[in-house]
């Protein structure tokens, strides 16, 4: 069933709802098809998930036989959290007869016990395991060896790979490398948010993925075609978009595209031709909403870091944030203090370190931060 708003927030439809990013796709074909892994970075929220499946599904439209696997491994804090996931992501996906499912996992998952479920509609097997600590590198050895020997062609995103880094476990790099760079049938996408942790994890010497895959950082969608896109869609419903308000918006924004995305799907959802009116009302609306929530975030950090924080959302973008001038500008407390604080928001991705200088994170936290000053 089709979307009934083209401007998707979440998850992935089909080639009609998904707006340009064709040289990104054709590296990332490219590089799978001929057997080399990708590294894909971008801060969150720019698109890296639903370019991902976008580029599975031209896969498969070329390829019908081949297995792909997506799995977000953000919420995991160890190998053991990592391995639960990694088996219910690929485990029972290879074989289409639930029998032949069955005794394939059988044969290859001995160290512990899998417990199965069947989907009601496709009959394809479900399977978790609970492994215990002892038994960790056993099952995820079983589980790449399960993987390594299908007739298929499989492919396996890991998205926000650097959370591998803050495992307590210190090896779960070396271990991973060990068992992927021996998989003649399987190729890898590894994507993160947490830029400077994957360039470290990918281009250090001293790291186990050292130059093992291709490099590609996602920016944002062209305002031109995303423009396109967007005006497109508006006028297949008897609505007209400006140009010059999407222009707007996507300057607003920087073309950051889950924020561009949230205002188009709620302008689309209004039934009525856009104005700029109308762009205020629904932002309005999307940080009324938030409010609660972004108070709350608020109400954990110190009055330094939140001082810090506002500040930095006044600017919209600091270079030097611990800069004599900007210290004195926001009457913020001395360099040291700043610095600690800098590195409080910055470790829990309130605040992002782009090319530019320092911006928050979120652009709707930070828009609503703005209009707390006043």
């Amino acid at each position: 069933m089709k979307p009934n708003n083209p401007f998707l927030i979440s998850g992935y439809y089909s080639p009609e709802f998904f707006c340009d990013r064709e040289q990104e796709t054709k590296a990332i074909l490219d590089a799978l098809y001929n057997g080399r892994d990708v590294t894909l970075m971008s801060p969150r929220r720019m698109g890296k998930t639903g370019l991902i499946r976008h580029a599975f599904y031209r896969l498969k439209e070329q390829h019908p036989d081949i297995a792909t696997f997506y799995m977000d491994i953000y919420a995991t804090r160890s190998l053991g959290d990592f391995v639960r996931l990694f088996a219910a992501t690929v485990l029972g996906q290879l074989d289409t007869a639930p029998q032949k499912a069955l005794d394939r996992i059988s044969r290859f998952v001995r160290s512990c016990r899998p417990v199965f479920t069947f989907d009601e509609f496709t009959g394809v097997p479900k399977v978790s395991i609970d492994v215990s600590p002892a038994e960790e590198e056993s099952t995820l050895k079983e589980i790449f060896d399960y993987l390594a020997s299908s007739e298929k062609r499989c492919y396996v995103a890991i998205d926000e790979f650097q959370q591998i880094a803050e495992y307590p476990e210190k090896s779960v790099e070396a271990l991973l490398r060990s068992y992927i760079q021996f998989l003649p049938n399987v190729d890898f996408i590894f994507a993160g948010s947490k830029q400077h942790l994957m360039q470290e994890m990918f281009t250090s010497s001293k790291r186990p993925f050292y130059q093992s895959t291709q490099p590609l950082t996602i920016l944002p969608i062209p305002c031109d075609e995303y423009a396109s896109f967007a005006e497109r869609h508006f006028a297949a419903h008897d609505m007209v978009l400006p140009h010059d308000v999407f222009n707007m918006v996507y300057d607003k924004y920087e073309g950051h595209t889950w924020y561009v995305q949230s205002i188009m799907n709620r302008l689309y959802g209004s039934g009525r031709d856009v104005d700029n009116e109308l762009v205020s009302y629904v932002t309005g609306q999307i940080l009324s909403e938030y409010s609660y929530t972004y108070a709350n975030v608020l109400a954990t950090y110190t009055p330094g870091q939140v001082n810090l924080l506002k500040a930095i959302a006044k600017e919209g973008c600091v270079k030097e944030v611990l800069s004599a001038s900007f210290i004195a500008a926001h009457n913020l407390r001395a360099a040291s203090s700043v610095s600690a604080a800098l590195k409080k928001l910055a470790d829990n991705e309130l605040v992002y370190h782009s090319a530019d200088g320092y911006v928050v994170y979120d652009r709707f936290m930070g828009e609503w931060l703005r209009s707390q000053l006043f």
